[in-house]
């Protein structure tokens, strides 16, 4: 419950930080309209106060004809009804030019402000924007969705980018408190809304080699530390990318989404195998310094998450039967056996 609970808090306070971030982009493109105000009245002013000299009811200066032009423009007279006839136009023309300048900015403004959700893509980046440390996902079609599905069971963070996807997957991808840009996954201004630079891993899911691998080197160009995961087709060029780059190449399967999702979160799994109709994976576990589990015995760690510790990696040796008895340290690392599920919930308690 406590952590339900955080994590609306943490929606929530999103939702705010966006909306303020949104409120400032949209008070930059009123911007226009305020300067043109400003100037419509600055330059009304000066010119009244050249124009009332030679009357007998000139302006004291400047910025007291600039005044009366402000008041003349909200209908208010401050001075009496000038005599001269070119004086006599700014009482007429000042209303028509400053409120129909400030009305259709106002009228804008009102209209993108109180319909956040009808500008999709721009309330997204918003929203996007507040995230930090999180998962990049490009490509939301049947693999992608499974892909933000297991990152969401693993309580990761993601941000979605998608070209084109279907109504009902974009709203499902959504309603996991997830924000989707609908956009280019290549270029580099939706890479960066996405938040790459922030990012700790992307996901890349399209189904184009070529297209898979020129996001991950601009992505890897924009954050150098960035954890790459990348869909290949191409056994080989899985390989290369592999050996040369450091990228993770994961085969596109079916099966391939719990791959996908622990690899974004620093876990290497196996494909699942099925043993009397049940999915079990083999999946190696780095146990960091801040993790929970530290301390917990190997035999808590199966019966609390009902997998199977397989073995032990302790200061550079192995133990391929370890002792349901043996704690576990900061830098072990595990082989667990179990379904997507318990590895799931074991990786989410371990970061």
């Amino acid at each position: 419950m406590r952590h339900k609970r955080s994590k609306l808090a943490t929606f929530w306070r999103r939702r705010v930080w966006a909306g303020l971030r949104d409120t400032y982009l949209l008070l930059r493109q009123f911007a226009l309209p305020l300067l043109l105000f400003s100037l419509a009245v600055c330059g009304g002013g000066y010119l009244y106060y050249i124009l009332s000299q030679p009357t007998n009811h000139p302006a004291d200066s400047i910025t007291h004809a600039i005044y009366i032009v402000l008041t003349l423009t909200f209908l208010e007279n401050v001075v009496d009804f000038p005599a001269v006839w070119y004086l006599q136009l700014f009482f007429f023309l000042m209303p028509i030019v400053g409120i129909g300048i400030l009305a259709q900015g106002l009228a804008e403004f009102g209209l993108l402000f109180f319909n956040r959700r009808g500008r999709g893509k721009e309330w997204e980046m918003a929203v996007a924007s507040t995230f930090n440390n999180h998962t990049v996902l490009v490509g939301l079609g049947h693999l992608g969705y499974r892909v933000a599905r297991q990152l969401y069971e693993l309580d990761e963070d993601v941000v979605a980018i998608t070209l084109t996807t279907s109504a009902e997957t974009l709203t499902k991808t959504q309603a996991m408190q997830i924000p989707v840009i609908e956009d280019d996954g290549n270029r580099e201004s939706v890479l960066q809304a996405a938040g790459v630079a922030k990012a700790k891993a992307i996901v890349i899911c399209t189904q184009n080699d070529g297209l898979n691998s020129q996001i991950a080197f601009k992505a890897r160009s924009t954050n150098p530390d960035i954890r790459v995961v990348i869909r290949i087709f191409d056994d080989q060029f899985a390989q290369i990318l592999e050996a040369k780059f450091g990228f993770h190449a994961v085969s596109a399967t079916t099966m391939a989404a719990p791959a996908f999702a622990t690899a974004a979160v620093g876990v290497n799994i196996t494909r699942p195998i099925t043993i009397e109709g049940e999915a079990l994976s083999l999946a190696s576990v780095d146990i960091p310094a801040h993790s929970p589990l530290i301390g917990m015995s190997l035999g808590e760690i199966e019966q609390g998450y009902e997998v199977s510790v397989v073995l032990l990696r302790r200061d550079s040796e192995s133990d391929f039967h370890p002792a349901g008895e043996r704690k576990l340290l900061p830098g072990d690392a595990i082989a667990i056996l179990g379904g997507p599920a318990q590895i799931n919930q074991l990786v989410h308690n371990n970061q």
